[in-house]
This record gives structure tokens, C-alpha cells and sequence, in this order.
């Protein structure tokens, strides 16, 4: 077991300090990825990537691409570095890092699984964001024949790298918000397992958000209609999952 955090980061400056903090409590050696940040928080990444105990490193995206572009550079990087797992953690500050000692053990006793965050929002968890995502986990109940998969959103999770890196290579280039759900998806098509543990998550009042509720409502609305057709050809392998009781 070898793992590494993979926290990508878009002017998050205020933020990823305290993120960073939390996971060398840990001793977990962290690959921080910079989406093409201004200049303000890019010094703040340089800085935080000078630490050497435990090891941060800095891998730094020319210009911003996404979420899906970031997180799939952290990936293949630390697949590259020889890293077994990949734990990923948004750099806003918004999941409890308190829980990650609960996600390091679930991991060790499951590392052939995902770990995969479900939220317990707080009360400042803004309406739409909330009722967007059921919309969200309805189409992967639907595309995947199950609920297996409790919340495709999360931005805390850990990925098994070998089993993960193949599924990535086949899966069409997302490059933002819609990774998170696409990769988990075709995950369980793959018969990955998937562990879903809760996680505390608040949206404290300020706090910076990079969703953008046109452009990535339709990107998610089409990633869903992609997957649906992709379920459609792998019907009968997915029925036989479901009727076999892996629900």
C-alpha cells in the first residue's frame, strides 16, 4: 500500500493551506495539480510544494482546462511515480479531514475498491446544488442498474490506480465537471467495487464554487446521455449483476 493525495487546485489560495495541512497530518505525500491558477495562488502552491516531510510536489497545468483535465494529470502522475492509490480531496475546504483516517483504513481493508464519498451536508448547502445532484444520482442508478454508487459527485474519494488507469484509457476525454460522475460509472461497469463512506461537508458563506450552472449543466446532461446508450450495450451484463443480488 502506497498512497498519495491528489488535490487539484483553481484559485483556491485562502484554502488549500488548511488541505494541505491536513493530509501531512496524515504523512501522506501529496501531488497538488494547478489548473492554470492567477498568480496569487500559484506562489501559494509554490510555497506549500517546498515542503519536503511529508513529500508535496507541484505538477502545474499551463492554462485552466477543468476538473476532469486536473484530476486525470494527478492520476496518471502518481500511476507514473509508482503509487498504488490515489486519494482525491477538493482544495475548498468544504470535507471534513477528519474522516480520511476512516477513508486510509477502508482502503487498506478493501484495496481492490473505490472509496467513494457520500456527503451530510451542513444547513448552508445551497438548494439548487442539492436538489441538482438527485438529478445527478438518478441517471447513474439508471446507468448503472443500481445503487451502488450512493454520490458520483463528491470531490473525496480513493481510486485503486491499477484497476483505475484502464478504465480511464478507454473512457472519452472529460475535462470538467462531469469527470467525477463518468469515471465512477464506468468504474462499476468495469465490476470495480465501490465502497460509498459518509463524509461531513459545509459550504461556508464566501466560499468560492467553479461550477458554472450552464455550461456545466449541459456537459453533465450529455455525459448522462452518452452513459445511458453505454448502459443500453452492456444491458445484459448488468441485469445479470442486478439479479445476482449486487445491488
Amino acid at each position: 500500500m502506497n498512497p498519495v493525495a491528489l488535490v487539484p487546485v483553481y484559485n483556491h489560495a485562502s484554502t488549500v493551506g488548511g488541505v494541505i495541512e491536513a493530509l501531512h497530518r496524515l504523512e501522506l505525500p501529496v501531488i497538488l495539480i494547478d489548473d492554470g491558477s492567477d498568480a496569487e495562488c500559484a506562489a501559494v502552491l509554490d510555497t506549500l510544494a517546498g515542503a519536503q516531510a511529508p513529500a508535496t510536489s507541484l505538477l502545474r497545468l499551463p492554462v485552466n482546462s477543468g476538473k476532469g483535465t486536473a484530476v486525470i494529470a494527478g492520476l496518471r502522475e502518481a500511476h507514473a511515480r509508482g503509487y498504488s492509490h490515489a486519494l482525491q480531496l477538493d482544495a475548498d475546504g468544504q470535507h471534513d479531514t477528519e474522516s480520511l483516517p476512516v477513508f486510509l483504513a477502508a482502503m487498506r481493508d478493501t484495496p481492490q475498491a473505490v472509496i467513494a464519498g457520500f456527503p451530510r451536508f451542513d444547513d448552508n448547502v445551497p438548494t439548487s446544488r442539492f436538489l441538482g445532484r438527485y438529478a445527478t444520482h438518478i441517471w447513474v442508478w439508471i446507468n448503472t442498474l443500481s445503487r451502488r454508487i450512493r454520490d458520483s459527485m463528491c470531490g473525496l474519494r480513493i481510486y485503486p490506480l491499477t484497476a483505475t488507469l484502464p478504465v480511464l484509457d478507454a473512457m472519452p476525454r472529460q475535462s470538467r465537471m462531469e469527470f467525477d460522475s463518468e469515471i465512477l460509472v464506468r468504474l462499476d461497469w468495469a465490476n470495480i467495487p465501490i465502497r460509498n463512506l459518509p463524509i461531513s461537508v459545509c459550504y461556508p458563506p464566501g466560499g468560492v464554487s467553479h461550477f458554472r450552472l450552464c455550461s456545466d449543466n449541459v456537459r453533465i446532461s450529455w455525459m448522462h446521455t452518452r452513459l445511458f446508450f453505454g448502459m443500453l450495450c452492456r444491458l445484459p451484463k448488468l441485469l445479470g449483476r442486478h439479479f445476482s443480488g449486487q445491488r
